[in-house]
């Protein structure tokens, strides 16, 4: 097997993974329940409006794609789950909106240069193991003068510390992969988006969750909901000890964070415009 070959192969094999991790758990309840006002506000920072071809990119159950067609944008969803997707495409139909979901793969979108008005992705594509070419096919599929908008968690912020936290009981990344929170650093998205958009505005903002009264609440959600949590969970599945040190590693996470109730988690927010 030639090394493009072998290549090929073990992007295909880190892509399945991907793809059955996200499909763990109950990722839709995590949409629903607790981020659930991150879609809306994406939608709204895009300024979508009456007619806009959209384009949400690693969509999941359709957090962003189905507000974005409620403010009336053609808006294709697509992600590399078609689990989520079948859940996205009940939930547009019960809520009367038109979407048309696709499975794909961020980083090789099946789509023609310069097909979308606006092209977004709601804590998606930070996903992607290789930032590079996500963020190459976001601009590529973006007309020239249309939006690209992305909401991320940050590094600093709370999820992002989650994955921190769980980074030294998951197994080691594949090569080349970068860490999801990079995307939620203005540097690294100005960066990888480089002189081919113009028009960047970031700001950091907070999503205000209120689901979890307990430490043990949250930790408990995530352990049987989140697809990244759960595979971490597996990977430790022959070790008690090491278990119940992420155990409470996540509880006092949450523990040092919740106030009243309350937890603030930090995203970024970037809007720009593709160059011509």
């Amino acid at each position: 097997m030639t090394g493009t070959a072998q290549a090929r192969e073990a992007d295909r094999a880190l892509k399945a993974k991907h793809r059955s991790m996200w499909a763990l758990g109950d990722y839709p309840a995590v949409a629903r329940d607790v981020v659930a006002g991150l879609g809306p506000a994406l939608v709204e920072a895009c300024g979508i409006k009456d007619g806009d071809r959209v384009l949400d990119v690693a969509a999941g159950s359709g957090n962003a794609s189905i507000p974005a067609a409620l403010a009336g944008g053609d808006v294709v969803a697509s992600d590399l789950t078609p689990e989520l997707l079948d859940v996205g495409r009940n939930e547009a139909e019960a809520r009367g909106a038109a979407v048309s979901w696709q499975e794909a793969d961020a980083e090789d979108l099946p789509f023609g240069d310069g097909d979308f008005d606006t092209v977004m992705s709601c804590v998606g594509v930070m996903f992607a193991p290789h930032h590079q070419a996500a963020a190459d096919e976001l601009v590529r599929v973006c007309r020239p003068g249309g939006t690209i908008g992305l909401l991320n968690w940050t590094p600093e912020g709370f999820v992002g510390q989650m994955f921190a936290t769980m980074k030294p009981f998951a197994p080691p990344p594949p090569p080349g992969a970068q860490p999801p929170p990079l995307w939620g650093r203005e540097d690294h998205v100005r960066m990888l988006l480089g002189d081919r958009v113009t028009g960047v505005e970031a700001h950091r903002r907070s999503l205000t969750v209120d689901t979890f009264g307990e430490p043990e609440e949250f930790r408990a959600f995530f352990k049987s909901a989140y697809g990244p949590t759960i595979s971490v969970y597996r990977n430790l599945a022959d070790d008690p000890e090491r278990t119940a040190a992420l155990d409470a590693a996540l509880v006092d996470l949450a523990r040092g964070a919740l106030e009243d109730g309350v937890l603030e988690w930090e995203y970024l927010l970037l809007t720009a415009r593709r160059g011509a």
